[in-house]
């Protein structure tokens, strides 16, 4: 179905007619007003507060450092402890002579759960 196209400066005309009408009315009943009892005065607004932001506090991650041993695809073949560094290089040695192919001690940092 098809909707019906809208005049916009016919609506407009016609709003802008009930505005002049609401104003006659106001300035109508401000003479009454006067005339009978004081004209009570709108409350003052009271600003709005600031609303707190929501942002997440970050948590503390603890990370603990490895040794760990890789192939040359980047595949972790071992992990020793931080203190253990000549046991992983040992370690990659013996897999490179034995298989040929590179195999290197790199540090890695893994997060802790407790």
């Amino acid at each position: 179905m098809a909707r019906k196209i809208l005049n916009r400066r016919e609506l407009r005309a016609a709003a802008e007619a009930a505005e002049r009408l609401d104003e006659e009315e106001d300035v109508g009943m401000d003479d009454e007003a006067d005339e009978g009892e004081e004209q009570e005065k709108p409350a003052k607004k009271k600003p709005a507060a600031k609303r707190k932001s929501r942002s997440k506090e970050p948590k503390e991650v603890r990370l603990k450092a490895f040794w760990a041993v890789f192939n040359q695809a980047m595949k972790r073949i071992a992990l020793f402890e931080f203190h253990e560094r000549t046991q992983a290089e040992k370690k990659a040695a013996d897999l490179t002579n034995s298989q040929g192919t590179p195999h290197f001690v790199q540090l890695v940092k893994e997060i802790i759960n407790e």
